[in-house]
């Protein structure tokens, strides 16, 4: 069962906490891992404009850093992955669109694949989700999630699904 402790909106002037909670998404009562989702768009658009190789280089980076932010949120939190923690929405979503052509398509196609992977966890994302703790095991859950996302996204863009 996900905790439910209330946060308070001052967790919001530690940068990590911050982070973690995507930027104030992920304090939605309603759908906070698509919210959180949805605030990481704007951070893609502006991050595909980098060449390929410093754009995969940001989001091993962003994942390692998010391990650790993750953990501290969670550890002040009291409880395993607080559905209000989204970074790991950051990153999925973000390994999702490597190398994807920037496009109103793939933008929702990405959103849309990596949605669906990350809440309906099928095999190996459930495995990650339930057998790995802390800040390690609320983001490799995602991960996994944006990196069949990544492979699914590249076939439509290869078949020319999705433009």
């Amino acid at each position: 069962m996900k905790p439910t402790k209330k946060i308070p909106l001052s967790y919001l002037k530690n940068p990590i906490h911050f982070l973690a909670l995507g930027f104030g998404s992920g304090l939605s009562p309603k759908a906070p891992g698509t919210l959180g989702t949805v605030a990481v768009i704007p951070v893609y658009l502006l991050l595909s404009q980098l060449p390929l190789a410093y754009y995969i280089g940001l989001v091993v980076a962003l994942s390692l850093l998010g391990i650790a932010i993750c953990d501290y949120t969670s550890s002040k939190l009291e409880g395993h992955d607080h559905p209000a923690i989204v970074f790991d929405e950051f990153a999925g979503y973000l390994i999702t669109m490597i190398a994807a052509p920037v496009s109103v398509f793939t933008v929702v196609a990405g959103f849309i694949l990596f949605r669906l992977f990350d809440i309906l966890k099928p095999w190996p994302i459930s495995w990650f989700d339930k057998k790995v703790a802390g800040g390690l095991g609320i983001m490799l859950d995602d991960i996994v999630a944006g990196c069949i996302s990544l492979l699914l996204l590249q076939l439509l863009i290869a078949n020319e699904w999705v433009l």
